[in-house]
């Protein structure tokens, strides 16, 4: 079995979860999970964990995104994107400059409210099943962090942006604001995901060029290492005795260590077997005075 992450380049067309059951075949095995759902008309960087890599989705869900899209003025529907039924129409009457206003005055926290086409739930139903069914209901609005928006080209109506954001930030629903913002309305005409944390659009792959890579024998110098995910935590490697301790997810104590640490400068630390196995991610407990596994990822060997 394959473990470790991938940089996918999802095609337009089809959702995230059909590029999954596309890799499953290729890398012909079932433990495989993306980070992060793209709809299906939006394109771009899609991480997908492999093997005990799997258990790394929530973390790479959590982080920042940069994505490149493109901004409809004048209309507005009810997916918040051109794939939708057209609710209102209006004359663009704005300039250049307030359009460009308008859209930097985003950048900060704002609280969004999701849209109903979306995967989130309400009640124990997705929003987009909802909405199928003619139902819309009331949501939360949620904060959400605008990191950045560079405006890349205006050619009213449409405007060429790219924005760095936190988790959970629908770019439909900034384009559908920036619209109301500027009384004209506005949707999403395209959208391209261009980063994940450190996974970028250049280094991305499509589904055919890992095939290819497979047949070729070269995908696996293509795949990031489980542990490669946490470079800014020290190493620390387990004395050969104290191994199946380890494994097995039990809390360890300094002197299990080659290292000995000090959990002043150690506070979390990436631990390894004897034979440099990855196991896992462990945190320092000052109270109980030893490191607790915060996330295991060992593999075992076949016969431990």
């Amino acid at each position: 079995m394959i473990s470790g992450v991938i940089n996918v380049y999802k095609e337009k067309g089809y959702t995230s979860h059909d590029a999954v059951a596309k890799l499953r075949g290729i890398l012909r095995q079932k433990k495989i999970g993306h980070t992060g759902t793209l709809d299906p008309a939006a394109e771009g960087v899609l991480p997908v964990c492999l093997g005990t890599g799997t258990k790394l989705c929530d973390m790479l869900t959590d982080t920042d995104k940069t994505y490149r899209a493109v901004l409809l003025l004048g209309q507005t529907t009810d997916t918040q994107d051109t794939t939708g039924t057209v609710l209102t129409e209006a004359p663009v009457q704005v300039t250049e400059e307030e359009v460009c206003s308008c859209i930097r005055s985003f950048v900060g926290t704002y609280d969004q409210i999701p849209p109903m086409y979306s995967a989130r739930k309400v009640q124990g139903k997705k929003l987009y099943e909802l909405a199928r069914a003619g139902v819309e209901v009331e949501r939360e609005a949620r904060q959400v962090t605008i990191r950045d928006i560079c405006i890349e080209r205006v050619e009213l109506p449409e405007v060429t942006f790219s924005v760095d954001c936190s988790k959970g930030t629908y770019i439909r629903t900034l384009c559908h604001d920036i619209g109301v913002r500027l009384g004209c309305g506005g949707c999403m005409k395209s959208l391209k995901r261009t980063r994940v944390g450190g996974f970028t659009l250049e280094e991305s792959l499509t589904l055919a060029q890992i095939e290819a890579l497979r047949d070729s024998g070269a995908l696996a110098e293509h795949i990031l290492p489980v542990d490669q995910m946490f470079p800014e935590l020290p190493r620390a490697h387990v004395l050969q005795e104290f191994d199946r301790l380890i494994w097995n997810g039990n809390p360890m104590k300094r002197g299990w260590l080659k290292e000995n640490p000090d959990p002043a400068g150690w506070e979390r630390i990436r631990v390894y077997d004897w034979q440099g196995r990855f196991c896992g991610i462990f945190r320092w407990e000052e109270r109980k005075g030893h490191y607790a596994p915060e996330k295991m990822f060992l593999q075992k060997m076949q016969g431990e």
